[in-house]
């Protein structure tokens, strides 16, 4: 008996905090296995006012500009019983690995800072391009000695890197192919270790897929 009373005491507890939020999203998080040539991809969020009365969505955002938000109809006012639907459309840009994106909604009277419905679109896209690691780190007056960034190609067709150019002069850098379209060692170095410095490294290749086509990584000289 104590189990049953509190299992229905749970699901009533569960539907207050959907009742309280005034919109219910049966679906928080959407998740989307992205093509490695996709360049907007699309979740939508299904939604329902489960209350008595009527709910507003007084604002939205997504806090990224790779985001843009619509509402099925621009329609923001649900009486009781109605449903509708956010569309969220992600532009992939240079992303890749797994890209976290959050929607915020603000609805009637929901504080500045606390909108009352939180989003998540989760993005798998292909790493066609893979860096290990992305950032070199020394620290100052420790030895200065080379490190290794693995250049491995995840694609059917070979990709080879054309060019490597580093931002900083505080660094020597030289590439070492492994397998030709498949495999590469970007070995780098400072050229003295006295004090912090930062290096981007540009790692250009022929990618067919522009937007998987330029990589970066990092070196890094800092204090412990």
């Amino acid at each position: 008996m104590k189990k049953i009373r509190y299992t229905c005491m749970m699901v009533a507890a569960m539907t207050a905090l959907a009742q309280a939020a005034g919109l219910d999203f049966p679906q928080a998080l959407k998740e989307i296995q992205a093509p490695a040539d996709a360049k907007v991809v699309t979740a939508e969020f299904e939604f329902t006012n489960p209350t008595d009365k009527p709910v507003r969505i007084v604002k939205y955002d997504a806090a990224c500009s790779c985001m843009a938000i619509k509402i099925k109809d621009s329609k923001l006012s649900y009486g009781p019983g109605e449903s509708g639907v956010l569309r969220a459309d992600f532009a992939m840009g240079n992303f890749s690995g797994t890209v976290d994106k959050v929607v915020a909604l603000w609805l009637d009277d929901d504080p500045a800072d606390k909108p009352s419905v939180k989003l998540t679109v989760r993005v798998h896209i292909p790493v066609l391009v893979s860096l290990e690691p992305k950032t070199l780190k020394w620290e100052v007056n420790a030895a200065a000695d080379a490190q290794t960034i693995r250049i491995t190609m995840n694609h059917d067709s070979p990709i080879r890197v054309t060019a490597v150019n580093s931002s900083s002069p505080a660094f020597q850098h030289e590439l070492k192919t492994i397998e030709d379209g498949k495999l590469y060692e970007l070995s780098v170095k400072p050229l003295e270790i006295n004090s912090p410095a930062l290096a981007i490294l540009r790692i250009e290749t022929d990618c067919s897929l522009a937007q998987h086509r330029l990589q970066q990584a990092f070196a890094v000289v800092r204090k412990p």
